[in-house]
């Protein structure tokens, strides 16, 4: 189980991410960077939180102790911005707790230099984990007292949004091409050795067994947890099998400066004889 603590104290909102994190004191005296249930992309994103957190740190990677976090509403009464009282009220109860590293920096890769044995162990998780959000645009990595630390992951495991497909979920390939370690020449090979084997049925079964029931049920109340646990272990399980061979790296997309609107674009030139 993860560890249940209490928010007793809304500090402040987190606005560099999309889904309003908040930074919250709790009555373990911790300081945690607080993801919602009721934040607009849902709760499937706290289990994929979870689970490829919790398994990313069983495979030796280094990510912020996660923590079931209950929030009443109220803590935050003092919170002057609209939105975010929205989120609170919407958001009672259990919601996701991420440890807050004090002084951490965001990943800079001009900064921090990573071996290509890091570099291939965070790549070759990414792609178990489908992770779509570790771009040299938005890494999702901090650097704290000289270490990588990995955060977000809510935008993994991204076959639960869609259980029909799920059947060609397991050998879908992963392109790394614009992954933020790319450069750093990842030494996939490696990692594969040292990872794939330790991704064991029992393994999966301890993670997924993490995430609360009501996560997991959001969308459909009538769904039974024990199932989509087992759905996402028996997937992950077939995936570490198979993605060593479906990844690849190759030249990351150019940056496209953006086009200005119309109405900032001179029209051309009109020559002598042409109708106005």
């Amino acid at each position: 189980m993860l560890t249940e603590v209490s928010a007793t104290r809304y500090i402040t909102p987190l606005r560099e991410g999309g889904s309003l994190p908040g930074l919250v004191e709790a009555d373990d005296l911790g300081t945690y960077v607080m993801k919602f249930t009721g934040a607009g992309q849902g709760r499937r994103t706290l289990v994929a939180e979870v689970i490829s957190g919790e398994l990313s740190r069983r495979l030796g990677l280094r990510v912020p102790r996660l923590a079931v976090l209950d929030l009443d509403p109220a803590v935050g009464r003092a919170e002057p911005d609209e939105e975010v009282q929205a989120l609170l009220h919407a958001s009672p109860g259990p919601n996701l707790g991420m440890d807050y590293l004090p002084g951490s920096l965001g990943f800079d890769p001009l900064a921090y230099a990573v071996t290509p044995e890091e570099a291939g162990r965070v790549v070759w998780f990414d792609a178990l984990v489908n992770n779509v959000d570790r771009s040299w645009r938005n890494p999702n990595m901090l650097v704290w007292h000289g270490e990588l630390w990995l955060i977000d992951h809510g935008a993994t495991l991204t076959w639960q949004h869609n259980w029909p497909s799920v059947a060609n979920a397991a050998g879908r390939p992963y392109d790394a091409s614009d992954h933020a370690l790319a450069p750093c020449r990842p030494d996939l090979r490696t990692a594969a050795g040292e990872l794939a084997p330790l991704v064991t049925a029992d393994l999966l079964a301890e993670v997924v067994a993490l995430v609360p029931d009501a996560w997991l049920t959001a969308d459909d109340e009538t769904a039974d947890p024990a199932t989509l646990r087992a759905r996402h272990a028996e997937l992950l399980l077939a995936r570490a099998a198979l993605v060593s061979g479906n990844i690849t790296v190759g030249e990351p997309t150019p940056v496209r400066r953006p086009a200005p609107p119309g109405w900032l674009v001179a029209p051309a030139p009109r020559r002598a004889g042409e109708d106005r």
